[in-house]
């Protein structure tokens, strides 16, 4: 029986199930009368050769020098290069592959332990997700990295990598920009028992992440507690009418009692005020009745200064006319001129001056 081997083939001769010898491309005579057989395999990428084990096909010197080999032990991968250029990531296990028309070459790495040694982020996109663990952090943030929970050291922004082995990976990220806190509709009693609501905000930024992680638990709620209970503590002293006319003071006095509990929290207090102070309705429409009463007042007052300076200027302007007589007829022509712009037309008797007649008409 004749057999053609094309180029990119190899053929493999047994005997009674016994391995002969590799054929080469071209024509091939074998007799099956006498046991013979061939199988074909493709002469690139990985080696197989029907369910025949790759390793029990090493034995054939001329099959050995045409295949390169790896073994990559228990905990670890290899990085597979086909002519130079990555191609995959290898996991445990033995590998076989041509090396007739491509050169493949390897690299072992061991990820038996978490830190990643000069591998470029590039490489990981050929490497299983469950192999690794990435860490994002971006600006303003910084991760605190755990070896099966035992604080190792804290992660700067970038992107990070961690081998999954038998060691547990995990981080916890803190934000490290300024944050705004906000404690809204906090029912207080003032000193002159009102019972009013209050939304108070401060802003804080974290300044030492590693102890606040070892040291606080529930960051967020303690944080959020210390201002709660400042806030409380503090407005009750004041009655209402001096909590209104102190907000601002008070604010600033409170962002004083908070940076004294800063060191404790690892974090600095930036800035703090009172948003609104919301009022009972009863409380509301009593301030609205003074409120209205006083602008009122206030109306009245501006009302009688302005009567009192109006009568005096009149005074002042008769004395004027009464001791000035070439002032006097001005003021007559002035109010003839205001009369004459008014009216249509005016009758004037024969008798006597006009001047004289109009002036009876403005007296």
């Amino acid at each position: 029986m004749k057999f053609v081997i094309k180029e990119n083939e190899r053929g493999f001769l047994f005997q009674h199930g016994v391995l002969k010898r590799v054929l080469e491309p071209g024509r091939h005579t074998v007799y099956p009368a006498l046991g013979y057989t061939v199988e074909k395999a493709q002469a690139d990428g990985a080696v197989q050769v029907g369910k025949l084990n790759p390793k029990l096909l090493m034995r054939d010197q001329d099959f050995a020098a045409s295949v390169a080999t790896i073994d990559v032990p228990d905990g670890h991968i290899a990085l597979h290069y086909m002519d130079g250029k990555l191609r995959e990531a290898l996991t445990t296990g033995e590998y076989f592959f041509w090396q007739i028309y491509q050169k493949h070459t390897f690299r072992l790495l061991d990820i038996s332990q978490p830190e990643v040694v000069d591998v470029s982020a590039e490489t990981f996109h050929y490497i299983p997700m469950k192999l690794y663990t990435k860490v994002e952090v971006f600006e303003g943030e910084c991760a605190l990295l755990y070896y099966d929970g035992a604080f190792q050291r804290m992660l700067k922004s970038g992107t990070h990598f961690f081998w999954n082995g038998g060691i547990k990976v995990t981080c916890q990220k803190v934000d490290l920009r300024v944050q705004q806190m906000e404690i809204v509709g906090q029912e207080i009693l003032t000193a002159d028992k009102v019972g009013l609501r209050i939304n108070f905000v401060c802003s804080y930024q974290v300044k030492d992440p590693i102890q606040l992680a070892g040291t606080l638990k529930n960051f967020a709620d303690q944080l959020y507690s210390t201002v709660q209970m400042a806030l409380r503590k503090y407005i009750g002293r004041f009655r209402l009418d001096e909590l209104l006319e102190q907000k601002n003071d008070i604010a600033d006095t409170l962002l004083q009692k908070l940076r004294s509990e800063q060191d404790r929290l690892f974090v600095e207090f930036k800035e703090a005020g009172i948003k609104d102070i919301i009022l009972p309705g009863e409380i509301r429409g009593i301030m609205n009745t003074v409120l209205v009463a006083e602008k009122t007042a206030q109306a009245n007052v501006i009302s009688r200064r302005e009567e009192v300076a109006s009568t005096r200027s009149l005074l002042n302007t008769a004395k004027l006319l009464d001791e000035n007589e070439t002032l006097r007829r001005l003021k007559e022509l002035e109010y003839l001129e205001r009369i004459c712009d008014k009216v249509g037309s005016i009758s004037v008797s024969n008798g006597g001056s006009l001047l004289a007649q109009l002036q009876e008409l403005v007296w």
